[in-house]
């Protein structure tokens, strides 16, 4: 069983500097409150992977905008100008990985492969500087696996073993973030009695969860 925590001690587990995996699309399927908490706590020098930054003003785009990132791995900051305007300003170091890849990257982290191969990104940028293999005449990029120090997850609802099940597209990348961390935080919207989560709504089993947030309401 697992004690449910409050965003801000969930906060303060968290080191400078840390490798920070962060769920969601956008903001859906992201760690709100615990996003808040890190902005309130204000250590910083963070690397996030995650699929975008999001917002000003919103979700991951609240860690861009009090400077507490130093580089994020993404799929894309479209629509993020401040995240933008930190990387030409030389604030942020920013690498755009195609985002299959980015997923695929970090699956391979959670489960143990030594890579990727895939064909996404050859004749660009994206290519510049890495490996390439041959199979069967075809080539491939190689793309090394991504783990982190923390994982930091959003979910619809948890028990206290900490089994997660997730809301339609809120889903995205928590399962995969869940098995590449050494430490998952998971953040749910309701805390539930053990049994009350049907076993097949189960997206990511309590074995990877190390703790939980307290519930929303």
């Amino acid at each position: 069983m697992k004690r449910a925590l409050k965003p801000a001690e969930a906060a303060e587990m968290i080191p400078e500097g840390a490798v920070l995996l962060i769920g969601g699309f956008m903001g859906v399927g992201s760690p709100h409150r615990l996003i808040d908490a890190l902005v309130a706590r204000g250590v910083g020098g963070f690397t996030v992977v995650a699929n975008d930054t999001a917002r000003p003003g919103k979700d991951i785009g609240k860690l861009i905008d009090a400077r507490l990132v130093a580089k994020c791995i993404v799929s894309h900051i479209g629509l993020n100008p401040e995240t933008q305007r930190q990387m030409i300003a030389g604030d942020l170091e920013v690498e755009l990985v195609p985002q299959g890849t980015l997923v695929e990257r970090i699956r391979a982290g959670g489960v143990g492969l030594g890579g990727v191969l895939t064909a996404t990104g050859l004749g660009t940028v994206v290519a510049e500087g890495k490996p390439t293999v041959e199979v069967d005449g075809k080539t491939y990029l190689l793309e090394k696996p991504i783990r982190g120090d923390f994982a930091l997850i959003g979910a619809r609802q948890c028990d206290y073993v900490g089994n997660l099940e997730y809301t339609l597209t809120a889903h995205n990348f928590n399962p995969v973030m869940a098995m590449a961390a050494d430490t998952v935080i998971a953040e749910p919207h309701h805390v539930m009695p053990v049994g009350m989560i049907p076993p097949d709504a189960v997206k990511t089993p309590g074995v990877l969860v190390d703790h939980i947030l307290e519930r929303l309401i």
